[in-house]
């Protein structure tokens, strides 16, 4: 088969790669083990001009592994090789992109560089189109590539020096240097687990909770483009892999532990729990007792951290979500937003007070009356605030879906402190005329 073929590549080599074409054919093994043999190309879309067999075969002698040099040439395309030997030749081109690369000096190795990256762009379409099943040991090889590529410490200098930003502050994003061959890693990363070709029983294998682990550190990132990479193979994984769900849960719940109880830093909490806002639409009623306690011990506290922020309008759908499939959750989660309520921070009180409004929207009249009293205890306070806005107007209409129009007359009776005497002193003008009561 090889020797039909050589031929037909030796006729696109120049007169100066006659001295290099014995060592360009000289037998080997590729990464999965097989033998087989072809001559080395400069065919690169993406490598600039042509160069000569013999610098381009010093030059990958000298970078890429010899097992790759003297196995399936891995430059060669797919549509030239026939059916049978696509698979050793995927496994050759995943072998050569486990090789890394410095990207903060963009001089360095360009021409080694390039040709991973085309190495990667013929991978990823090739599993975009792929018809068959990927063999054990593409899968192998794909795992070890994706660990040797993403998987590694964030340096220090790349890491934000305020633990204890503000709710409002913004910092400039970190953009990867790498980030032009690790898109094409995350892209391959997921179309090869949500290919029909990946068998999921091979799958579970290797993309196993070792993985998984691995994969969610990456969240740290200070990259958002990283993140949001993330955040749709993470989704894809929890969705192909149904035996590693409940460890996906419980191992983000403890990123958020660690968040919540630890560091109070982490950049990837918006992203993590915009994963699971569509994985808790989606669970069954009844609610299990452990989706219960993800919502008592991991996001009510995750109302405590100062950046809360930078999550809460993808907090807020979770918890909102809970609400809206049990509601006889509205409860307990105003009252546990009431033990997380900040005594000094305003900021961070509007927010509360945003997100209370839209618990109210699911909450019926049974459960509203549980926490009624001190949840107007509370806006009392805030309505005395200097830094002031409030949802009284919302709770004294009647508008909320606890089917209340008493709501003014109830604060008065139960609290004793009623709503007419706080609007009529209060400093803000507009609140002074608007929010007396009409009764």
């Amino acid at each position: 088969m090889w020797k039909q073929f050589l031929p037909k590549l030796s006729k696109k080599s120049s007169a100066s790669r006659k001295g290099d074409h014995a060592s360009g054919s000289s037998p080997g093994h590729n990464a999965a083990g097989n033998a087989s043999t072809i001559q080395r190309t400069s065919s690169c879309p993406s490598a600039g001009p042509a160069r000569p067999a013999a610098s381009v075969k010093r030059m990958s002698s000298a970078v890429f592994p010899s097992s790759l040099v003297a196995g399936i040439e891995p430059l060669v395309s797919f549509k030239n090789v026939p059916n049978g030997e696509k698979p050793n030749l995927f496994v050759s081109k995943v072998s050569l992109c486990c090789v890394v690369f410095d990207f903060s000096d963009p001089n360095k190795n360009s021409a080694e560089k390039d040709f991973k990256r085309q190495a990667l762009v013929d991978l990823v379409d090739y599993v975009d189109s792929a018809s068959s099943r990927f063999t054990e040991p593409m899968v192998v090889a794909c795992c070890r590539m994706f660990a040797i590529n993403l998987f590694r410490v964030f340096p220090p200098n790349c890491r934000s020096s305020s633990s204890g930003a503000g709710e409002g502050d913004e910092e400039e994003p970190m953009f990867d240097p790498a980030w032009p061959h690790l898109h094409l890693v995350y892209d391959l990363l997921l179309k090869f687990i949500g290919s029909s070709s990946l068998d999921t029983k091979v799958g579970k294998k290797y993309f196993d909770h070792t993985f998984i682990v691995k994969l969610l550190e990456l969240f740290d990132s200070e990259d958002p483009r990283e993140r949001d990479c993330l955040k749709t193979i993470l989704h894809r994984i929890y969705g192909k892999f149904m035996v590693h769900r409940p460890f996906i849960r419980k191992a983000v719940s403890n990123i958020f532990y660690h968040f919540v109880f630890e560091t109070d830093r982490h950049n990837g909490i918006a992203e993590l729990l915009e994963v699971f806002g569509s994985v808790v639409s989606g669970f069954a009623l009844p609610l299990k007792e452990e989706h219960k306690i993800f919502l008592v011990r991991v996001l009510i506290p995750l109302h405590k951290p100062k950046t809360l922020g930078v999550y809460l309008q993808q907090l807020t759908y979770c918890v909102t979500q809970f609400v809206e499939k049990e509601p006889k959750l509205a409860s307990l989660v105003i009252l546990g937003l009431l033990r997380y309520w900040p005594i000094t921070n305003s900021q961070k009180e509007v927010m509360f007070l945003s997100e209370i409004e839209e618990v109210l929207e699911a909450t019926n009249m049974v459960e509203f009356q549980k926490c009624m009293v001190p949840l107007f205890q509370r806006i009392a306070h805030c309505i005395n605030s200097s830094h002031f806005q409030t949802i009284c107007f919302r709770l004294q209409s009647g508008h909320s879906s606890c089917g209340t129009t008493t709501t003014s007359s109830a604060w008065s009776h139960r609290t004793g402190k009623p709503l007419c005497p706080l609007s009529s002193q209060h400093w803000k003008r507009t609140f002074r005329t608007t929010g007396t009561c009409q009764s």
